[in-house]
């Protein structure tokens, strides 16, 4: 090889190798650089549940590593479970003013304010939760849940879903209609003014209240979740007939922020919020089928019997959702929108539902 060859290819070799080295470490110091000038971004975050409360509330916690992780540690979210800054059903309006960022709850919580926002928790013998998803997604729902929202200066996501709830723990058999007259339930929502059709008297109370009053006989019965969550509260003991359900068929769940404040992050921020939100509810109503599956093996164990309500109690509630659904849309033009736009949907949706999933369930 002649001099001037080899002094040439080793000026190149070493060029490339400096090129190559000070560049990884260009890129490094780049990231770095920037991860340090990079504006942190902390929103605070309340529930509606008690610290570590399982699914709902560890849901959201594991929202918070996701957002962390997604953002590269530049968007935190500090959850905070309820009474720690606000009351659990003060969230709403503490959002709404910006006292905090942001709440995870359910919407039919605050019925009050507006009947309409019970039907964006779902309906009494209405669509199940994949069908209330695509409802929300591409038929409309987020839309009209974002308008009315958007009064109170909120914009909400959805946050997971309960799936089927159970029907409720009852301290006496239910064998027809008439044993529903008169029974004080602990049951909320939609499904609260549908029992009071049946005859029913709906009564609200505290989730750490719910247990004394069942054995003491303040109360007659109480609806909950499902196996997951009701195991842990211990209904079983004193409240054995347990019911499927049909007044929660896919509960949703809500992660909703303080409008403006939404609206004031980086594109990239509110992108990372979207997608951790979907994640969530996906995971969180996968979870509950998980856990409910585990727990109600449990429960089999532990001698509790499930029973169905009786045809006669079904017919009845059937009647029962219709007429306070006629009632709210006489009284709410909000709720009559939403409820059409809700029927039309599932006019749509429950056809294929029913020929896929509905057949291939009656054929397994």
């Amino acid at each position: 090889m002649k001099r001037r060859d080899f002094v040439k290819g080793a000026l190149a070799a070493t060029a490339a190798a400096g090129l190559g080295g000070c560049t990884r470490e260009m890129i490094e110091g780049k990231k770095s650089f920037h991860s340090a000038r990079r504006k942190r971004v902390t929103l605070k975050i309340a529930t509606s549940w008690p610290a570590n409360f399982p699914i709902m509330g560890t849901g959201v916690d594991h929202f918070a590593k996701m957002v962390e992780a997604m953002s590269g540690g530049s968007l935190i979210i500090k959850v905070y479970p309820k009474n720690i800054l606000v009351p659990a059903l003060a969230v709403f309006d503490a959002t709404s003013s910006g006292q905090i960022d942001g709440f995870h709850s359910g919407p039919y919580y605050w019925k009050g304010k507006n009947p309409a926002f019970a039907l964006f928790s779902g309906l009494p013998m209405g669509m199940v939760a994949s069908e209330l998803k695509c409802w929300m997604d591409y038929g409309g729902g987020y839309d009209l849940w974002r308008e009315l929202y958007g009064r109170y200066n909120l914009y909400p996501f959805m946050g997971g879903n309960t799936g089927v709830q159970m029907g409720g723990w009852f301290r006496k058999p239910i064998e027809s209609l008439s044993d529903l007259h008169g029974l004080k339930m602990r049951i909320p929502g939609l499904g609260g003014e549908v029992m009071a059709k049946l005859g029913v008297n709906p009564i609200l109370l505290p989730a750490g209240e719910i247990y004394t009053a069942l054995e003491r006989g303040t109360i007659d019965a109480t609806e909950w979740v499902g196996p997951a969550l009701d195991i842990r509260m211990g209904f079983y003991k004193v409240a054995p007939y347990y019911y499927t359900g049909f007044h929660e068929p896919g509960s949703i769940l809500e992660l909703t922020f303080n409008k403006k404040r939404f609206e004031s992050l980086s594109d990239e921020h509110r992108a990372i919020l979207a997608q951790a939100a979907e994640a969530m509810t996906t995971r969180m109503y996968h979870e509950f089928i998980d856990q409910n599956a585990r727990a109600l093996k449990k429960l089999k164990k532990l001698g509790v019997r499930i029973y169905d309500f009786p045809n006669d109690v079904i017919e009845a509630a059937k009647k029962a959702v219709k007429e306070v659904v006629d009632e709210q849309s006489a009284k709410s033009e909000d709720f009559k929108r939403v409820y059409a736009s809700m029927a039309a949907y599932a006019r749509l949706v429950e056809p294929w539902t029913e020929i896929s999933e509905g057949r291939y369930l009656q054929i397994r």
